[in-house]
């Protein structure tokens, strides 16, 4: 049951998602297929060869069969074994990404997205492999009648294979959209799909996120590669002001700044009332690196809930 004590949603529950019982309608992000013959809009960034979104046992070569935290599967999201440098735009199949698609309910004035969830790199070869994960994070897509906008966290775990362990949330850019997208000014507007769009930094950073003031955290990561320890995270958004409100993780809550809010774009065309929760994990090396979720609480409070 996904309502376990790790949780804490707001009053009303929209989806808990138990892997137990199935994907609960998460899927891997694919290219909308607009242009003329049934292609992609644009091959600026390849969703073709993305890693998978599947259901696992969490089976190790040494340990066999972890299981999950309150069950046996849980919602497994790889990369593929494949990196670019971190201030290069992601190579493909270096990241994998598994997206939910909802709709916000009426009078909805906060939401908060939780989950129980932990990482590891492939047994394929001996070492731990934590310095092999570069980050992992979760954001949610929204639209209102104004603005589309994306706000989520990032944990930056190691760049260039040195260890970082420290949080970043997405902010707004003053990025131009051809700036935003690598020279294609069109589809994608600035601050859309922080994940992988925006000039990238030495340091792990992207055009779109800051470092959160004393966010440096050492998750449980465990000293032995066959070994899961699993980790709460609660993000909550204000949905009238499109700001960050709180985000905790393990034990700990970090504080966003007074005036941080993620990028606004304007508002596309046939999605008003979007809400897509989002979850991905990057690859730091040519290493298969994978984030699971055991299960996901996505909650609301409404004026009435007041």
């Amino acid at each position: 049951m996904a309502l376990s004590g790790y949780f804490d949603p707001l009053p009303r529950v929209l989806v808990a998602d138990d892997f137990d019982r199935g994907m609960s309608g998460w899927l891997d992000l694919r290219p909308n297929f607009v242009a003329p013959g049934f292609r992609e809009h644009s091959e600026d960034i390849d969703l073709i060869h993305w890693g998978p979104t599947m259901l696992s046992s969490a089976t190790f070569t040494f340990g066999g069969t972890h299981g999950s935290a309150q069950g046996t599967y849980s919602l497994k999201i790889s990369s593929r074994a494949a990196a670019a440098p971190p201030d290069q735009p992601p190579a493909p199949g270096s990241m994998g990404l598994s997206i939910k698609r909802l709709a916000v309910p009426p009078r909805t004035r906060r939401l908060r997205v939780e989950a129980l969830l932990t990482y590891k790199a492939e047994q394929d070869r001996p070492g731990l492999g934590i310095d092999d994960v570069r980050a992992f994070g979760m954001f949610v897509d929204l639209q209102d009648r104004e603005f589309r906008y994306m706000p989520g966290v990032r944990y930056v775990n190691a760049v260039a294979g040195r260890p970082v362990r420290a949080w970043q949330f997405y902010s707004a850019t003053d990025a131009t959209d051809a700036e935003w997208s690598y020279g294609v000014d069109g589809w994608h507007k600035a601050g859309i799909d922080p994940q992988w769009f925006g000039a990238r930094q030495p340091d792990g950073s992207t055009a779109a996120t800051t470092w959160f003031d004393e966010g440096r955290q050492h998750l449980i990561y465990n000293e032995s590669d066959d070994k899961l320890n699993w980790t709460p995270l609660s993000l909550t958004i204000d949905l009238r002001t499109r700001r960050y409100e709180e985000f905790r993780v393990g034990g700990r809550t970090l504080r966003f700044p007074e005036d941080a809010h993620p990028t606004w774009a304007p508002a596309y065309d046939d999605i008003e009332g979007l809400l897509n929760p989002v979850f991905f994990v990057e690859a730091d090396t040519d290493r298969r690196v994978s984030l699971y979720l055991d299960s996901v609480v996505i909650s609301t409070e409404t004026g009435d809930d007041a």
